[in-house]
């Protein structure tokens, strides 16, 4: 608009959203308001607040954006899956896009790290150092001005045509005999939903949203040190209903007890605010923040521990379409701290509803609980201090309630189906988002790694490729595949933090002749699930090997486990074992092979790709394969399922914990509906695919692919 700056009209957006927004959305909504920018970046501060509210109003329709889009179902690891549409408001200013590959968890058996720190490198001087310090914080901000994505000329169905087929990944047999027929999976987020198992056998559920009262009660001045317009003042801060930045509270008797009884009651009081002491023209004052804010404290003070509490804060963590990294990452942000600081016992799907136990270091129970009132998407509460942390892999599996909707099936195929599922189970193969969603798929990169390939490595992670992908990757990939100048092709991502990005820092700083180097830059879970991708591509190929040769009985030479060895199943003691029983080796030096045909399939399989089975031992020891062991078949526990109809295929079809919490009643079913869907309930343990188990209900294809295309159809 003549005559106006850019900055009014993102501010007249700003406050017009505002007001159609619902409170605590609002309140998020103007505490993620950006510092005011020079001009040249107000477009994208305008494209990055549009494209938040387009996300928030899409919220509060309930339709879901992207519709057949497979996140993660592996137990306990992420998988690639793209960036979900529908999230908070503030989020688009306080936390930084993911896109490209995310972390995966080794096979079962290997090592897992804890969360990978972001991982930067310079360009090769201190000024670019700095100046790559600049775009990263304003990409945090959510604030670039390419940080969009733009619109594709071809459909997400489209593109997703030239993605993986089951049978790209070597997952072609089942173990049932009933007919299959046709459903749609994750058709909405909210209908499939994950409930951790602990190692005590307890099944996390949010239903308590209290604060533990703590045994060391305040003392009496703590209470009656702040006046109450000061009390006021804060409470104003923390629920972002002014404009200010920081309250500064003056100290009339300085002395360092007084300061201290301040920050202490500002802290208990206002679990929200953080505080520094400050010199004013020879006055101290003790100025509060707000952890969320822009201007908060880099390095807070700590707040008092008390001695009988134990150091850490466990809380059961909902969150509704966002990978446990992403929401530990959003949760650090907004507490002011860093991520690792969190632990948990596995990471949980994105495009889910999902509900996991977090532990966190001397963060009290209050600060988290305020929480709830900032984000969207999010729930934290069974509060409870415990004197350790949690650990990976100390669990015992997971829960899942799934709805697959406008089933196909009559009653009877689907009576048939699940009694298969619940008594002989499903083939435990690796699921498609175990090999990414692209044209290239992720085992390809681990096999070039384990051949020690380093040039087709760069290639595959860079060259242009088919699929879906968002418009400044394949900018970025165009720039690169045109010049091979890795500057230039940064340049291209507004999102640094991808391993596309990483990858092209890597060869910045190193250089093309140090490919090596240039690779390490990317978090070390990352460059991991190349190779083990490429594990579970062999793993699955090899079981469909086994069960066409020999089918679904033990056989002399399988492999069985006793405690964590295996051993070889002989003649005499066939009967002994059942099939689910039966492992079968991901390759590695660690390992032995069946004595029988499939030892044989391992090996060729291998050669052909340039490998030694013999020597799966790498010059560089990060990519050194040990190996793992995995059951054939799984048998899920605690089985249960119902058929039901609906005619408004928007609608929740089960309440969720926030909706039991909330007092919602469940969703009341008509005996005859336009629609059917079939709900279903099972616990599986970790390391295990729950997309591989819906498979073998439905008898077809669980990739994105096939999937995008019901949906599709579907919509017409």
């Amino acid at each position: 608009m003549p005559g106006r700056p850019r900055g009014w009209l993102f501010r007249a957006a700003l406050a017009a959203a505002a007001a159609l927004l619902r409170p605590e959305s609002r309140a998020c909504l103007l505490a993620a308001r950006p510092a005011p920018r020079p001009r040249s970046q107000a477009p994208g501060s305008l494209k990055c607040f549009l494209g938040a509210l387009k996300m928030e109003m899409t919220e509060m329709t309930g339709v879901s954006l992207k519709r057949g889009s497979l996140a993660v179902e592996d137990n306990d690891s992420v998988a690639p899956a793209e960036e979900a549409k529908r999230q908070k408001v503030s989020e688009c200013c306080l936390t930084t896009g993911r896109a490209g590959l995310e972390n995966a968890s080794p096979p079962s058996g290997e090592n897992v790290l804890g969360p990978p720190g972001a991982v930067s490198a310079g360009e090769g001087t201190e000024n670019s150092d700095a100046r790559l310090e600049e775009e990263e914080e304003e990409e945090e901000d959510g604030l670039s001005e390419e940080g969009d994505e733009e619109e594709e000329a071809e459909s997400f169905a489209d593109m997703m045509k030239h993605g993986l087929t089951e049978l790209d990944v070597g997952i072609t047999k089942f173990v049932s005999s009933h007919q299959g027929f046709s459903g749609i999976l994750k058709e909405r987020y909210s209908d499939f939903v994950v409930h951790e198992i602990g190692k005590d056998g307890r099944v996390s559920h949010l239903d308590d949203l209290s604060v533990p009262v703590d045994e060391e009660a305040p003392s009496e001045d703590m209470l009656t040190v702040l006046t109450a317009e000061e009390k006021q003042s804060l409470e104003e801060l923390q629920l972002f209903k002014n404009k200010e930045t920081s309250v500064a509270i003056e100290v009339i008797e300085d002395t360092k007890e007084k300061r201290t009884v301040i920050h202490q009651a500002i802290k208990s009081l206002f679990p929200g605010l953080e505080t520094k002491t400050e010199d004013r023209e020879g006055k101290k004052y003790i100025v509060a923040y707000h952890t969320a804010g822009r201007k908060a404290l880099a390095n807070p003070r700590k707040h008092s521990w008390p001695k009988s509490r134990g150091s850490y804060c466990h809380f059961v963590l909902y969150k509704e379409n966002k990978d446990t990294m992403d929401a530990i990452n959003v949760l650090s942000k907004y507490l002011r701290v860093k991520p690792n600081i969190f632990s948990y016992m596995g990471t949980k799907d994105k495009r889910a509803i999902t509900v996991q136990e977090i532990a966190v270091l001397k963060i009290t129970a209050q600060r988290l609980a305020h929480l709830n009132k900032c984000l969207m998407n999010f729930k934290l509460g069974n509060f409870s201090y415990q004197k350790n942390p949690l650990k990976l892999g100390e669990l015992q599996g997971n829960q899942f309630t799934v709805v697959l909707r406008n089933i196909t099936g009559t009653d009877a195929q689907v009576q048939q189906a699940m009694n298969s599922l619940k008594e002989i189970g499903f083939i435990n193969y690796y699921g498609m988002q175990r090999f990414g969603t692209t044209a290239v798929p992720t085992y390809q990169v681990g096999r070039a790694i384990l051949q020690n390939s380093w040039a087709e490595v760069m290639d595959l992670i860079l060259k242009p490729r088919s699929g879906a992908e968002k418009g400044y990757l394949v900018k970025c990939r165009e720039e690169w595949a045109r010049t091979r100048d890795p500057a230039a092709a940064l340049r291209k991502l507004p999102v640094r933090r991808c391993v596309e990005g990483q990858l092209l820092r890597g060869l910045s700083k190193y250089g093309m002749k140090n490919m090596v180097s240039a690779f390490g830059i990317i978090p070390r879970n990352n460059r991991l699930m190349y190779i083990h991708s490429y594990q579970s591509y062999v793993w699955n190929n090899m079981v469909s090997k086994r069960i066409e040769e020999y089918g679904l009985k033990p056989v002399p030479g399988d492999l069985v486990l006793k405690g964590a060895t295996a051993t070889y199943i002989e003649e005499e003691d066939v009967d002994n074992y059942s099939i689910h029983d039966v492992v079968m080796p991901l390759p590695g030096f660690d390992v032995i092979y069946p004595k029988h045909k499939i030892s044989e399939a391992y090996r060729e399989m291998l050669t052909a790709d340039n490998l030694d089975i013999d020597n799966m031992r790498h010059k560089i020891r990060d990519y050194s394969l040990s190996g793992a062991y995995r059951k054939v078949v799984i048998r899920p526990q605690n089985v249960s399922w119902e058929v039901v109809a609906y005619d408004d295929p928007k609608i929740p079809l089960f309440n969720t914990d926030v909706d039991n919490l909330e007092g919602k009643p469940p969703p009341v079913f008509a005996s005859e509906g336009k629609y059917r869907a079939l709900k279903m309930d099972f616990a599986l343990p970790p390391s295990t695919y729950a997309t591989m188990a819906i498979r073998e209900v439905l008898k077809m294809d669980t990739s994105i692919k096939n999937q995008t295309q019901l949906n599709t159809a579907w919509l017409r």
